[in-house]
Parts: structure tokens; C-alpha cells; sequence
């Protein structure tokens, strides 16, 4: 199996009877790659996935032996492990995996087939109409456990997001590096941490920090990146140094409300709480906000 690497993409956790099969969007094929480990521990209900990992190297053997062309024609896609880590792994479209599914006996194979057919036909009628996409996210993160109030807070935080994002494309900022230095300024201006330091205050390793974040660390992180953006709208700036310069004004502002906030409470704003701790659990009201 050929190591890939695909361009814009998009990885995602999906859920099929509370079972999760990491996937992977390829913008540019627009298909699904699904982790094909994944998708036989749920069809065969292995306890682990070191048992669903010599389940797959067993029956792909047999397939290769057989001359099945599917498998031969499955790739390999550095996905997130569950240790934290981009581990590569076996991964089949859509297409491979209905045919890799009809040699694994299973009672599950049709309704994971149905599973199957439905996550493709959503991704392209969001790609038709993008509130479908928020509307999704919404369903994700209250299937993982997180608050109305927590959603609410980070979807309006993906707007904003969006919002920089595309004010820097607008003004030639490149996606990559240069956004990943903008926002470690805005970061590390508002919260005194290093994007890195940060996820590390936390205790993450890949996860994404603002799916970790508390809803005060959301709000100021938001307040951050949308100072930035409408500075950058009224101050023009042509270099990345002038970027940098406003990416550090919007974190100022941030910065300010933060020591206001934690001079008028005497509480941290920034919380060590993830959301293995807290977020995904059933919090209290006062657990979650500060």
C-alpha cells in the first residue's frame, strides 16, 4: 500500500453506533478516506485495536493471495493514533471499502454500508449549503458530550475564525506557517502561552486547543482574533511584519479584558480543565464558565 499525502483535507471522527471511525475529506478528490482498522473493529466487534489491527494484517493477506485488486489499491494516510500521535494507517475510499466489507461476515455489514452512503451524501449537500456543515458540528459535539452552552460558544468561534482567515487570504498571508506564526502571536499575547505551551498546560498532545477550551478561554480567544481582523481591515497591512504587529494589537485587547476579568474575579481566566476533564462530562454550571 502507496503512503499518501492528500491536499486540502480534513480529518473527522465519526460516529456509527457510538463507535468511532477516524476519516479523512479530500477536498480535492472530494471522497472520504475511512481507517480501514477502524472499520473492521466495528464490524467485528474486536475488543481493542491491537485485535482489530491483526484481524486486518490476516484477511489482508488472504485478499492479497486471493489477487483481490482492492486491496492492493487501498493507501496508507498518516491519521491521529490513539496515543496523540500522526501514525500512518491503512485507509480505502468509499468505494473499497464496499467491496472489502462483503469478505468480513458480520451481521453490521448492511446498516454500516447504509452508515456509509449517508456520510457521503451529507458531505455533498453541505458542500451545497454550508449551514448544513454548522448543523452537523452541532450534532457532533453534543454526541461527544459537550454543553449547549459550550457549542453555542465554539461555532461562533469557527465564525470568527473564518472571518481572519479570510482576511488574511484576502491580503496574501499564506496559509501554513504564516497563519500558524499570526496565531501564536495572538495567542501568546492574550494568554501569556505559546499555542504549544498552551496545549501543554492542558495536557493535550494533538487535540485541537479550542475544542479544550472553557468558555471564558473561547470568549477571549474569540475577542483576539476578531480585534485582529477589524484591525487589519482599518490599518491595511501590505508586509508580514505589519500582520504580526496587528495580530499583536488584536491579543492585546484580549490580554487587557483577561487581567480586568481576573483582577474583578481573583480566578485564573486560563483553566487546565480539557475536555477529557470537564468539557465532555456532564459539568456544573460554575465548572465549565470560569
Amino acid at each position: 500500500m502507496a503512503k499518501i499525502n492528500v491536499k486540502g483535507t480534513k480529518s473527522e471522527i465519526k460516529l456509527f453506533e457510538e463507535k468511532k471511525v477516524r476519516t479523512v475529506w479530500d477536498k480535492e478528490r472530494e471522497e472520504w478516506y475511512f481507517a480501514i482498522v477502524d472499520v473492521v473493529k466495528v464490524l467485528t466487534d474486536q475488543p481493542t485495536h491491537e485485535n482489530a489491527r491483526n484481524y486486518w494484517k490476516v484477511l489482508k493477506h488472504r485478499l492479497k493471495t486471493e489477487g483481490n485488486e482492492t486491496v492492493t489499491n487501498c493507501n496508507r494516510l498518516k491519521m491521529l493514533a490513539a496515543d496523540g500521535k500522526m501514525r500512518f494507517t491503512d485507509v480505502a475510499t468509499a468505494e473499497q471499502l464496499f467491496r472489502l466489507i462483503q469478505s468480513i461476515p458480520s451481521p453490521k455489514a448492511e446498516p454500516f454500508k447504509q452508515w456509509m452512503a449517508a456520510i457521503a451524501n451529507e458531505r455533498l449537500d453541505q458542500l451545497q449549503d454550508p449551514e448544513l456543515s454548522i448543523e452537523q458540528a452541532m450534532m457532533d459535539y453534543k454526541r461527544l458530550g459537550y454543553s449547549d452552552n459550550w457549542i453555542n460558544q465554539r461555532l461562533k468561534s469557527i465564525e470568527i475564525r473564518k472571518d481572519l482567515t479570510d482576511e488574511w487570504k484576502r491580503r496574501g498571508v499564506q496559509e501554513g506557517q504564516q497563519f500558524a506564526t499570526l496565531t501564536d502571536i495572538i495567542t501568546k499575547t492574550w494568554s501569556d502561552k505559546t499555542t504549544k505551551q498552551y496545549k501543554q498546560f492542558k495536557g493535550l498532545k494533538k487535540e485541537n486547543l479550542r475544542d479544550n477550551m472553557t468558555n471564558t478561554e473561547l470568549v477571549l480567544n474569540m475577542l483576539a482574533e476578531l480585534s485582529t481582523k477589524q484591525i487589519s481591515e482599518t490599518q491595511n497591512p501590505e508586509t508580514f511584519s505589519e500582520h504580526a504587529n496587528v495580530a499583536a494589537q488584536g491579543g492585546t485587547i484580549a490580554r487587557n479584558a483577561r487581567l480586568e476579568l481576573e483582577g474583578k474575579t481573583g480566578k485564573p481566566a486560563i483553566s487546565q480543565l480539557n475536555a477529557k476533564s470537564v468539557i465532555m462530562i456532564e459539568e456544573t454550571p460554575d465548572s465549565i464558565q470560569n
